[in-house]
């Protein structure tokens, strides 16, 4: 059997009911923006190559995440938590491990590098299972957290006011709150600037 890996000997609580005896969560680091790919890619492989009862889940964890667009309106959207990373849920054996290592955009297991025994350059990585505790705190995030209102405005962002008593008027982003969808703005009033709070999808962005 290669060194290659570890072997898991308990099975970690998994995000379902299933449970595979031997079966650990662990990170595979992929190509950036490859996330998908390399799931539904795995998931194609794991089939093929008969393994889909030694690697029984593949996850890329997402927050919920709502976009304003410039307009105002909002798009619901998500936001992947640990970009460039995808999670697997398998019994770690050289096949396994083969298989995931193979995948197209595939880069490497998170786990310890190794020196190498003779040779020169790097050694192999030793592949290290997630602890209960990180699988049930990244999950738990995912499944709780609100979505997170993103907004392509910051401080000094000049803007227009789309409704409200303020309609028309244009002004300047001095403070921008994701967390309560809201942003102040100064707006030239009666001739003097005054700060203003607005909800995002009552201003626009100007070019």
């Amino acid at each position: 059997m290669s060194d290659e890996f570890i072997n898991a000997d308990s099975p970690v609580e998994s995000t379902d009911e299933s449970s595979v005896q031997g079966a650990r969560w662990y990170a595979v680091q992929v190509a950036s923006g490859c996330e998908k790919k390399v799931k539904s890619n795995l998931e194609q492989r794991l089939q093929t190559l008969d393994v889909v009862d030694r690697i029984v889940q593949i996850e890329i964890p997402q927050t919920p995440t709502i976009k304003l667009r410039k307009d105002g309106s909002r798009a619901s959207s998500e936001e992947k938590v640990f970009p460039g990373y995808v999670l697997v849920r398998m019994v770690m054996d050289d096949e396994t491990w083969q298989v995931v290592k193979n995948t197209p955009n595939v880069i490497n297991f998170v786990g310890a590098e190794q020196t190498r025994r003779y040779g020169r350059g790097r050694g192999h990585v030793k592949p290290m299972p997630l602890s209960p505790p990180e699988v049930q705190r990244i999950f738990r995030k995912t499944q709780e957290q609100a979505p997170v209102v993103k907004v392509d405005m910051e401080a000094g962002d000049k803007i227009v006011v789309l409704s409200g008593p303020f309609k028309d008027f244009e002004g300047e982003v001095i403070e921008v709150s994701p967390e309560r969808g809201k942003l102040k703005a100064l707006l030239s009033i009666f001739g003097r600037d005054t700060p203003v709070e607005l909800e995002f999808n009552q201003v626009r962005k100007e070019n």
